[in-house]
């Protein structure tokens, strides 16, 4: 009499995997985002003790493209065919669905020409309460054209940060985007400037990064990821407090 067949154990997915790089992890971290609000004013932003992450630059610096290849949401950060048109300050969860850790804040693109005098101004004064005065903001990532690098602009922007980056109590990341357009030379000479242009308000305290980026070429996307979830990093579990027994 044969042997009856032995049935067919269900695959274990966890056995044999392969942990997770802290690159993957912080990359799938970014990829849960997910939109919160939107808000005119800083007094319509909500009050929370979550660090915030604030991505701001010029109108044509590739800030959405940029937020959407972090995320890998096509359309998380919407970019307009008429720049200057996003007057909002945009928030986006990260982190568990029921216990976010993180907000990204997309802030206003600012220099676009063909916006009038009034709304650049009303903008500006946004951005600069929202830099110089959000209590929960962690980190800044400036987007800035790597063939054109820091404008007038971009450094009138900094002013607004730049004590708070001194002390330690924001971080700065400048992000070099479009660098695909960039030979080796050129690339290395971005990245110098933008050092250069940063000395100024670099202390002891202070943490200040340059990277290079390509969302078509993907070209720094695990390093710009790394460096947010350094920024914000996660909570620690929260044990929930043991039921009360019950005495007869």
């Amino acid at each position: 009499m044969s042997a009856p067949e032995s049935t067919p154990q269900s695959p274990n997915p966890t056995a044999g995997a392969t942990p997770r790089t802290p690159e993957a992890a912080a990359l799938a971290w970014a990829h849960g985002a997910r939109f919160l609000t939107t808000a005119a004013q800083l007094v319509h932003l909500p009050s929370t003790d979550l660090p915030e992450i604030a991505f701001v630059g010029r109108s044509n610096a590739g800030k959405s493209t940029a937020i959407n290849a972090l995320t890998q949401r096509r359309r998380l950060a919407f970019a307009s065919k008429t720049p200057g048109r996003t007057q909002h300050i945009n928030l986006f969860e990260l982190g568990p669905k029921d216990a976010p850790d993180a907000l990204l804040a997309d802030l206003p693109g600012y220099g676009y020409a063909a916006v009038e005098r009034a709304a650049k101004h009303r903008w500006q004064k946004v951005m600069a309460d929202y830099l110089e005065s959000r209590r929960m903001l962690a980190g800044v990532v400036l987007l800035v054209d790597s063939r054109h690098g820091l404008t007038p602009l971009d450094q009138r922007l900094l002013e607004f940060v730049g004590p708070r980056v001194a002390t330690g109590e924001v971080k700065l990341l400048a992000l070099l985007t479009k660098a695909d357009k960039l030979n080796r030379n050129e690339a290395t000479r971005a990245v110098a400037q933008a050092q250069q242009a940063f000395a100024e308000i670099a202390t002891e305290h202070s943490d200040i990064g340059v990277l290079l980026f390509s969302a078509p070429q993907r070209q720094g996307l695990g390093d710009l990821a790394l460096t947010l979830r350094g920024w914000a990093p996660p909570r620690p579990a929260v044990l929930a407090p043991a039921a009360d027994l019950a005495l007869d």
